[in-house]
């Protein structure tokens, strides 16, 4: 191709002529390098933790009467929020995560704070995702928009008739996302985010959403290379089934009160073994530090009131295996 251009003096550069320089690399390549994009997702969930996108709550958030009516359990003091987003932002910087922050505008839907559902983050771009509650409708586009600030490419929209949340999508081996169908991502979410990922060599398994809770990661949260916490209550038959098939070491709390009402389980895993999880929650820290995992807290009460916690509200840009400052101890 090269040639082709050299051979094309007279021509102005906008036509092949001296001055156009072809474009070689792939579009996976450019993600993966970071030059034409920034580089973003991953294949396992456990890998360490390199880029995040959090939202700055919006004043919605604290003109919100009707908590049951918006989703949430309970009024939310917006002042109160928006430290505890401060404090979960400097919790990932010293971790050695770059933390990209948007800011809503003042009448986004309040629950644009929970940015883990709106979209899912592949080595090649993100697929944005549709709400399955009408509060939730128009979320989307400040999720596009912030991703697009972040340098994120969004290879696909669902549409229709459709539903996704990308808390309902997580990696359990490289080529094999698991995806829980029913209450938030219909089948045909499903089936978008199908067509997107089998481009990208990978497969979609799904299982039924479980009981009690609103998505695949209130059941599981992979925190190491086949290692998963589970909430036994909300785990079914076919979740367990697929992570024993990959011979998942399966570390299992019951619904207590820390599990159900602090959401002690709703953590981010920082890389193998070690997670970032509600403060307030002495037995599921003992439980998870007994099992070698290595626990940070952090403060998300104003969360939990609006019924999320930090795995909701992180939206995650990008993993990789590769060299990760040492963490800080806390």
């Amino acid at each position: 191709m090269d040639s082709v251009f050299a051979d094309r003096p007279d021509r102005p550069s906008t036509l092949g002529g001296p001055g156009w320089v072809p474009r070689h690399d792939s579009h996976f390549t450019e993600v993966a390098a970071g030059t034409a994009w920034a580089s973003c997702g991953y294949r396992a969930e456990s890998d360490p933790l390199r880029a995040v996108l959090l939202a700055r709550p919006p004043d919605s958030v604290g003109a919100v009467t009707d908590a049951c009516g918006q989703l949430m359990t309970e009024r939310v003091d917006l002042g109160r929020l928006r430290a505890q987003t401060d404090a979960v932002a400097e919790a990932f910087r010293e971790e050695g995560v770059t933390v990209h922050v948007t800011h809503p505008p003042p009448d986004a839907p309040p629950n644009v704070i929970f940015l883990r559902d709106l979209f899912l983050a592949t080595p090649e771009g993100a697929v944005l995702g549709r709400t399955a509650s009408a509060q939730r409708a128009g979320e989307e586009r400040h999720a596009a928009l912030a991703l697009a600030t972040a340098g994120i490419p969004i290879l696909h929209t669902v549409r229709g008739t459709a539903s996704f949340e990308g808390a309902d999508a997580l990696w359990i081996d490289e080529e094999t996302v698991l995806v829980s169908a029913g209450f938030r991502t219909n089948a045909a979410g499903v089936g978008a985010l199908r067509r997107v990922l089998e481009e990208q060599r990978a497969t979609v398994l799904t299982v039924p959403a479980g009981p009690g809770v609103q998505h695949l990661l209130g059941s599981m949260v992979p925190v190491g290379p086949r290692r998963a916490v589970l909430h036994a209550a909300a785990a079914g038959e076919e979740l367990r089934a697929a992570l024993r098939a990959r011979d998942y070491e399966l570390i299992e709390f019951e619904p207590d009160d820390e599990v159900v009402a602090r959401r002690s389980l709703n953590i981010v895993t920082l890389a193998p073994d070690r997670v970032l999880m509600p403060d307030g929650c002495p037995h599921t820290r003992r439980r998870l530090e007994a099992a070698g995992v290595s626990t940070r807290v952090v403060d998300v009460g104003e969360y939990v009131r609006a019924a999320g916690a930090l795995g909701c509200l992180t939206g995650i840009l990008h993993r990789s295996a590769g060299r990760r400052p040492a963490a800080r101890t806390s």
